[in-house]
């Protein structure tokens, strides 16, 4: 079993900054590597909590990447995200001052390996990033679980391949901020938020006590998908009952 690739600078930075802090809701998450795609998968095996799926094209990610396992090519294991993302971290600024000093090999390298660790009468297996500059080399060995056997990397890909089996409408929310701030806000008010997704693309929140009801409607949102046009009827009504008509002509779907 082996593997081994090397990242630029832009591709480090494309982990560190956007990516790996979509996991950073948990401890672990696995790395499933393929001949040709990568994937940064958090939670999709417990199935409980937020799912999250990362998926790379090999050249999105890597140059040089090489795989060989007796899976079909096919490597998975588990690994914790703070130790990956300060790995990446530390990576970023280590690439930054070598490229600042003209080398040419402002590449990190990123591979498998076993080592014996101090203490142990048994190797375990790292995930390595080796940072070379033209006088100085920096490397870092990130624990990683014993890479899974072909029945768990089934069980994964099968995990994989439910969790990408996308509805048949999505909408675009174009300020997550303004979302986000909202969806904080109504964390005060109650535990339990009513979301609506509309063929026409319109996304209802909801939130309801003994004491207040509270929501929030985003409107000709961009559908990807499924899409219908609202009926003319159903201009002039409250954000409430337009989405209550919708889930029961079956134009959109709800969920607690």
């Amino acid at each position: 079993m082996k593997f081994k690739a090397f990242l630029t600078e832009n591709e480090v930075n494309l982990l560190e900054k956007r990516f790996l802090p979509a996991l950073d809701m948990g401890k672990v998450c696995h790395l499933f590597l393929t001949r040709e795609k990568a994937y940064f998968l958090r939670n999709l095996l417990s199935g409980e909590g937020i799912q999250c799926v990362a998926q790379f094209h090999k050249e999105t990610l890597f140059d040089d990447y090489c795989i060989s396992s007796q899976n079909e090519d096919c490597i998975a294991f588990a690994v914790d995200i703070s130790l990956l993302q300060c790995a990446v971290r530390s990576s970023v600024s280590i690439c930054s001052e070598i490229g600042a000093a003209g080398s040419a090999a402002n590449r990190l390298q990123i591979k498998l390996v076993k080592k014996l660790p101090p203490n142990c009468t048994q190797a375990m297996p790292f995930l390595t990033f080796e940072t070379k500059g033209h006088k100085s080399a920096v490397i870092q060995d990130v624990p990683i679980s014993k890479p899974l056997s072909r029945a768990q990397v089934l069980e994964l890909q099968t995990a994989l391949d439910m969790a990408q089996d996308l509805p048949p409408t999505l909408v675009q929310v174009p300020d997550l901020n303004q979302l986000q701030n909202f969806v904080d806000w109504m964390k005060h008010v109650g535990d339990l938020v009513n979301v609506s997704i509309c063929k026409y693309g319109d996304l209802h929140l909801q939130i309801s006590t003994t004491l207040i009801t509270l929501g929030a409607e985003f409107r000709k949102l961009l559908v990807i998908g499924e899409k219908a046009v609202a009926p003319s009827e159903d201009r002039n009504l409250s954000a409430q009952i337009r989405s209550e008509r919708a889930i029961s002509r079956g134009d959109a779907q709800s969920v607690k």
